[in-house]
């Protein structure tokens, strides 16, 4: 088990883009949300350095395949990336495509004006607690932050969040 984590780290450290980010793996992706792996010793200003990478790449060519994620719209050639969401997580479990598809599923059964049974609510909410950043790139706009996904329905400003970047309402 120990040589099997060490392997996963190993390959990130050696596969990752370039020497100035933090390893990282994309973990899962579905359609435009991907889930990215970081290892657990990950400080807040490696994570931050990544973020910031995401952002870079986003606003100079708008081609996120340098970072290892697959096109969010690869039907249309000239935008491959119209818009991608970003989750970092430094607990393996939570990158896992079938963790990613139950919280994409709770998104939108709550989108949807549904009510989430207790055990994926509660199991949303731990997803949603557990990741370490994120970023939003839609169309040239970027949004970054480190801490847990934000929840919509709690103002940011009491949530444990530190925006990074939000250009996303800027017009």
């Amino acid at each position: 088990m120990l040589g099997g984590f060490t392997l996963i780290a190993g390959g990130m450290f050696l596969s990752r883009p370039d020497r100035t980010i933090p390893p990282f793996s994309i973990g899962s992706q579905e359609g435009t949300v991907v889930a990215v792996h970081v290892p657990a010793w990950t400080s807040d200003p490696d994570i931050e350095t990544l973020i910031r990478r995401f952002r870079k790449v986003g606003a100079s060519h708008h081609d996120f395949r340098s970072m290892k994620v697959r096109p969010t719209t690869p039907d249309d050639p000239a935008t491959l990336y119209r818009e991608v969401i970003l989750y970092v997580f430094s607990d393996p479990q939570w990158a896992e495509p079938e963790t990613l598809r139950r919280y994409l599923a709770t998104h939108a059964t709550a989108d949807a004006g549904q009510q989430l049974s207790v055990e994926e609510a509660a199991f949303r909410r731990e997803f949603q607690r557990s990741a370490r950043a994120g970023f939003t790139y839609s169309l040239g706009r970027t949004k970054g932050w480190l801490g847990p996904i934000p929840d919509p329905a709690i103002p940011e400003q009491r949530q444990n969040i530190q925006m990074l970047f939000d250009d996303l309402a800027s017009s």
